[in-house]
């Protein structure tokens, strides 16, 4: 990947289903096309069906979802019961695959302390700091849904080797989301897609949500900056560098979608 490719983060935070495309992979696909045309009939009917079930039932299996501390969300206060997207019959029957919300939590960080968070991961753990300063309303959404258990058990989705590994999606589609969308913030002059970098992902301005990605290379100069940053990796980098090195097949056109699961187990947010 080179500074001519214009890959974008994409998410769709459940409105429709989003595809990820880089100039790069397009090029690829449109060259190989007739030579691998049979061999992807072949790989459809063999294990078509297994890419989609490992990228959404995996997530319903082992995703607390609507269920996680039920009350989390609202002591939190991040959010009220009447800004759930789902009724409490809803959330304790189960019958909701995660939780929802009809607007962008409250403001409960002070952008004068210092947050991190520990990201519990299948490949390892991750320790992250925040840049609150910079991005007030992306890490106030990101600790309030970390604090309400949104992110446990959901999958890394997407990653790409030597660009990002995403997330913060519990259906593993990358067209799931919290239920609502929230505004982009400024980059400051100083900030880039360096290694480790925490950004958001979404589907256009003013689109964020949920999702997320950790840079697993730097990218400045290679990606524009249209994705909040957010946060960087303190420590845990080899488990970044595990995160890139997974295998993956290709699922919407891009080589991506993991092989085996990899999982965001649990996220912990601690506070100065």
């Amino acid at each position: 990947m080179d500074a001519r490719e214009k890959t974008a983060i994409g998410a769709d935070d459940g409105l429709s289903e989003n595809r990820y495309w880089s100039w790069a992979s397009m090029a690829r696909g449109r060259f190989k096309w007739f030579a691998l045309m049979f061999a992807a009939i072949v790989l459809m009917a063999g294990c078509g069906a297994g890419e989609d079930k490992s990228s959404g039932d995996i997530t319903a299996a082992t995703s607390t979802g609507g269920n996680v501390a039920a009350d989390a969300d609202i002591t939190s206060g991040c959010w009220s019961a009447a800004d759930r997207g789902a009724s409490d019959a809803e959330r304790t029957e189960g019958s909701v695959a995660h939780q929802q919300w009809n607007k962008a939590p409250e403001m409960v960080i002070d952008s004068d302390k210092t947050y991190r968070a520990t990201l519990d991961t299948s490949a390892g753990t991750v320790e992250v700091e925040f840049f609150p300063k910079d991005a007030p309303q992306t890490v106030n959404n990101f600790v309030c849904l970390a604090r309400a258990g949104y992110f446990d058990g959901t999958p890394f989705h997407r990653i790409v080797q030597g660009f990002v590994a995403q997330g913060g999606d519990p259906t593993g589609t990358g067209s799931g989301g919290p239920g609502y969308r929230f505004a982009d913030e400024p980059i400051p002059a100083n900030r880039n897609y360096t290694k480790g970098t925490l950004a958001m992902a979404n589907s256009g301005a003013n689109t964020n949500g949920s999702q997320f990605f950790i840079c697993t290379a730097d990218l400045s100069g290679r990606l524009p900056k249209n994705y909040n940053i957010f946060g960087q990796v303190i420590s845990g980098m080899d488990v970044v560098d595990a995160l890139d090195k997974t295998p993956t097949q290709v699922r919407n056109g891009e080589k991506s979608s993991p092989i085996n699961p990899v999982t965001l187990n649990k996220v912990t947010i601690t506070g100065a």
